[in-house]
């Protein structure tokens, strides 16, 4: 074993690359593919985020795309990392504010570019970034393309609930502000194949965000999309409740929450605004006077257990559903235990087969969602005999708090 991790040049610069980690799926470990350079916080916070993960994970390796240089100094510093990664030189940086349509056009060497390439090449599982998110989709999208059948790409992320499992999923989050009839109901079939594989429940309960529970309430789009998603639950594999409202999202009557992505990234930042300012009513509350600090102390226990299931950073990572590849895009502001917690959530889904299962399931859709075929995104498929579909997992990682949401 190496005291150190191999070093490879940016591919621009040389004609082959570093050998690198055995896939999950030639029988080696687990390998993810990082964008060490993404996010407000830099490339220290991702590093130390992948130390935290590693000294749990040892099956995990890891491929890092960023500015060699620095990289090689911070990670020499980890003793969890030592002969699990391969550095990727990457000199450019997607910044936080750049435009999609800038970044897609000078992308090459950054190490956002770099981190999703290993994915489209087979080197790696699963991609993560804390990047610039529109730039993350439009990059994942242009490289790894579309799923057949697939019109709009989401993301999906885990809400904290009174579930079983502790988490609903929803999607969209913020991949596309717009989203038809035909494109919610895709997001319904993806939403319950990922919390089939990827939280354990056997037939996800499916719901609709809507101002109202009432069959004559919102948009048309939604009414359409309402009859839809309940005639596809035999195809799709899961049960539908219906329209759910916003206080519904933390319930145990649904398990899996579609809507589209401009609805579903205002309620998560309203979510994640609400959680900490609880969080500062409670400090707050607790430091008012001396009988309530010794309140305090005696209830540290609880108090603590209460911080860990409502702090953003231990349910940090959206997933890219409907692309042919897994990426998963960390919060931006992410520290350590944020960066630990997406790279714990990109390395269940890569042992749970669930990208394969997703396609399946994807591919066996009518013709009504197989006509969406963009120019761009490769050859569709005609629908599929619904048997052959094979996506209940034997195992499968379950929604544990080490999963996550997207920024």
């Amino acid at each position: 074993m190496t005291t150190g991790p191999e070093i490879q040049s940016g591919a621009d610069s040389a004609p082959a690359r570093a050998p690198v980690p055995a896939s999950k799926t030639a029988g080696g470990p687990v390998v993810i593919s990082v964008d060490a350079m993404g996010g407000d916080r830099g490339p220290a916070a991702v590093v130390a985020g992948l130390e935290k993960f590693a000294a749990r994970d040892s099956g995990t390796q890891f491929l890092l795309h960023g500015d060699e240089a620095i990289l090689k100094s911070l990670i020499a510093k980890r003793r969890h990392l030592a002969g699990r990664v391969t550095l990727r030189h990457a000199p450019g940086v997607v910044t936080m504010d750049e435009k999609p349509s800038q970044v897609v056009r000078n992308a090459k060497g950054t190490s956002m570019y770099g981190a999703i390439e290993s994915v489209r090449d087979g080197e790696a599982e699963v991609a993560v970034s804390c990047g610039n998110t529109g730039a993350l989709m439009a990059l994942s999208m242009i490289r790894l393309r579309r799923l057949a059948g697939v019109n709009r790409p989401a993301i999906a992320c885990l809400w904290p609930s009174r579930s079983p499992t502790g988490f609903n999923l929803m999607l969209d989050v913020g991949a596309d502000i717009k989203a038809d009839a035909r494109d919610l109901l895709q997001y319904a079939m993806m939403g319950a194949s990922y919390a089939r594989n990827g939280m354990g429940i056997a037939r996800p309960r499916v719901g609709l965000l809507n101002v109202g529970t009432e069959e004559h309430k919102g948009r048309a789009e939604l009414k359409q999309a309402n009859e839809m998603i309940a005639a596809a639950t035999d195809l799709g594999g899961f049960d539908y409740v219906g329209f759910v409202e916003g206080g519904d999202l933390p319930s145990r009557k649904v398990d899996v929450i579609v809507t589209d992505g401009f609805t579903g990234n205002v309620a998560l930042k309203t979510g994640e605004g609400t959680a900490k300012l609880i969080g500062d009513f409670l400090r707050d509350a607790f430091k008012a006077t001396p009988l309530s600090r010794i309140a305090a102390l005696l209830a540290l226990t609880s108090l603590r257990r209460f911080q860990k299931r409502i702090d953003p950073r231990r349910v940090n990572g959206g997933v890219f559903l409907g692309l042919n590849g897994t990426v998963v895009k960390s919060h931006g502001a992410a520290d350590a235990t944020g960066v630990a917690a997406a790279l714990e959530l990109a390395s269940q889904l890569a042992r749970s087969g669930f990208q394969e299962r997703l396609a399946a399931r994807v591919a066996s859709a009518p013709a009504p969602l197989q006509d969406a075929g963009a120019e761009g995104t490769g050859p569709q498929t005609g629908p599929h005999e619904t048997g052959s579909v094979q996506d209940e997992p034997d195992t499968g990682p379950q929604g544990d708090g080490s999963e996550s949401r997207a920024e």
